[in-house]
């Protein structure tokens, strides 16, 4: 601890360097390392009554966690868990309008008709129809993207350093968010699959416990990730925009908008804040993975279909355009509840909410 004060541009400790597991209110080094080497003497009113130890006690910040530990990237992960899979279920049936309308764009021709012959043919029960393996795919790939995703975002900005890490910060993000969904796209893939079989093809499965059976039947177990591929033609795009553009607009919303520094902030208006940035970082997301999108609601629903077969039966315009004004919708809304809720686990944890400054890098001795 008592490095962090050699250099004369560091006159307090960075919060990250806190960790309340070992000292819960105070944190004390030797005065000699402050006042003699650097020449600060800033911080003599907090000189303990013990003046023959000369040891400085500075308040520890009001955190749980500390920042960039395993118990730091582990609340995130339960964060991203909580934020991805509940919301993925919650709007289902906008979920199961939107692909039926990509699969079967003569039946299903506009999202007000589409969700009349849903009710008409399956009723109230026919509208959550695939929210199990939707839960279980989404909390499992939610928890991979932002538990990840601040790991590679550390670890990038700590290869570039902290100059090039804030002067680069948005290579950073997209670099960050595109190899923690590499991974989540895994975790998720095998019960998209069945999610679109069961949601697409009436009579093939009630639900997860008999339509995973079913499918690998069908299709063989590496019949799952059948459609890996062009999920992560969806899913990386996606969460490059995703991330990128809520850090971008949050950081944008504390400069020009709000005059008082985000730390400064209540904890209600940063939420709203998270939930505002991610909402419009949602429609940017939903534009630019909506062609693969399409590609992944026909591959899932057809056995043997490739690719070229999807672009011949869609046509272009149609993987661009078929369902769009409906996952605008559905994306906006669960990219800016996905963000405030996360943030509001993260706060509930005692670490800060997402975005406002350039990542965080270590700085080595030598620098």
């Amino acid at each position: 601890m008592a490095d962090s004060f050699t250099s004369s541009r560091q006159s307090l400790v960075p919060s990250f360097l806190y960790s309340s597991s070992s000292i819960s209110s105070k944190r004390s080094i030797d005065l000699d390392a402050v006042t003699h080497r650097s020449g600060n003497h800033a911080l003599s009113p907090f000189i303990s009554s013990s003046t023959s130890s000369k040891r400085v006690v500075i308040p520890s910040p009001n955190e749980k966690l500390e920042m960039y530990s395993p118990a730091f990237y582990a609340a995130c992960t339960v964060g991203g868990m909580l934020a991805t899979g509940p919301t993925h279920t919650a709007v289902t049936p906008i979920d199961l309008v939107k692909c039926n309308m990509q699969i079967d764009p003569a039946k299903y021709k506009s999202v007000i008709s589409g969700f009349g012959v849903m009710f008409r043919e399956q009723g109230i029960r026919g509208f959550f129809r695939g929210w199990a393996p939707t839960l279980i795919g989404y909390s499992a790939q939610g928890a991979g993207k932002y538990g990840l995703y601040e790991f590679f975002k550390k670890y990038y900005a700590d290869i570039a350093g902290p100059e090039y890490a804030a002067k680069y910060k948005t290579l950073i993000y997209l670099a960050g968010s595109a190899s923690a969904e590499v991974f989540a796209d895994v975790a998720l893939c095998p019960m998209e699959a069945v999610k679109v079989r069961v949601q697409t093809q009436p009579g093939f499965a009630r639900g997860l416990s008999d339509g995973l059976p079913k499918f690998i039947k069908s299709e063989g177990a590496l019949g799952l990730y059948k459609g890996i591929v062009p999920l992560w033609g969806r899913q990386i795009p996606y969460t490059m925009m995703k991330f990128a553009t809520f850090e971008k607009f949050v950081e944008l919303t504390y400069k020009h908008v709000i005059p008082t520094p985000k730390e400064q902030c209540s904890t209600p208006l940063q939420l709203g804040v998270s939930f505002a940035c991610g909402y419009v970082a949602g429609v940017f997301c939903a534009v630019i993975s909506h062609p693969a999108d399409n590609l992944v609601s026909f591959l899932n629903n057809a056995k043997g279909a490739t690719v070229s077969d999807a672009v011949k039966n869609l046509g272009v315009w149609g993987l661009f355009t078929r369902g769009l004004p409906l996952r605008i919708v559905m994306i906006g809304t669960l990219t800016g509840s996905q963000w405030g809720i996360y943030d509001a686990c993260k706060v509930f944890m005692g670490v800060p909410t997402t975005g406002g400054a350039a990542p965080a890098a270590t700085e080595l001795a030598n620098a």
